[in-house]
């Protein structure tokens, strides 16, 4: 899952890119408003954790300009103003949730899944393709109710894969959602990752598919 903070305090924002990133998630971070419109166009990102109290443009103007613009993107809000007023007015502004500081990451983690769960239109406590389960909270696979060895490498493209089930993603989508910004991993590594995922799914309804032009889609059977 590939998350954008918005946050300006520095000490905050470091703490969560690295306790996010430890928990699986793929971490993008700015400090000013006017900065994330740019980042969205850049990157496709599942959700946005956003602080009202940015720099440049606050927290209410970028949402507003995000609803304006139909971006459906999941929004958390993340600020220190805990007052009813202030959670009403973020939800009525498009916000899908709102988090006060101080808060527990284990409590963010969750609301960040539930929320992208909404997004795709399920409430369904797992990620599902077929017989292929992912549960979020234990962060692990099943496939046929048995657990399903993987690499950390390879677990990381199939839950890319099955957070996305359905949907394409390139070669550089996996990239960024599976390897942090340090690691030099080329294209061509997907794909080797990829071959070894059809083999522990072959005996499965489920596949991945290659669509030219477009990267890789996980396919459901029952």
């Amino acid at each position: 899952m590939r998350v954008l903070i918005a946050e300006d305090e520095h000490r905050l924002a470091t703490w969560l890119v690295r306790a996010l990133a430890q928990s699986g998630f793929q971490v993008d971070w700015v400090d000013d408003g006017r900065l994330v419109r740019r980042s969205l166009k850049q990157t496709a990102y599942d959700a946005l954790i956003l602080d009202l109290g940015l720099p440049g443009v606050g927290g209410h103007d970028v949402l507003a300009e995000l609803r304006q613009a139909d971006m459906r993107l999941p929004v958390l809000i993340l600020t220190a103003r805990d007052s009813l007023i202030e959670r009403v007015s973020s939800l009525h502004e498009g916000a899908d949730d709102f988090l006060a500081k101080p808060f527990e990451i284990a409590e963010l983690e969750a609301r960040l899944v539930a929320l992208v769960r909404r997004a795709r239109g399920t409430d369904r406590p797992r990620f599902a393709c077929g017989p292929l389960l992912y549960d979020s909270g234990s962060k692990r696979f099943t496939l046929a109710h048995e657990p399903l060895a993987l690499t950390p490498r390879e677990h990381g493209v199939l839950r890319a894969l099955i957070q996305r089930s359905g949907e394409p993603l390139s070669k550089q989508e996996i990239l960024e959602r599976v390897f942090s910004d340090g690691e030099d991993v080329q294209p061509d590594a997907i794909e080797v990752l990829v071959h070894r995922l059809r083999k522990r799914l072959q005996a499965s309804p489920v596949g991945i598919r290659t669509l030219r032009g477009l990267g890789y889609v996980l396919e459901c059977g029952e």
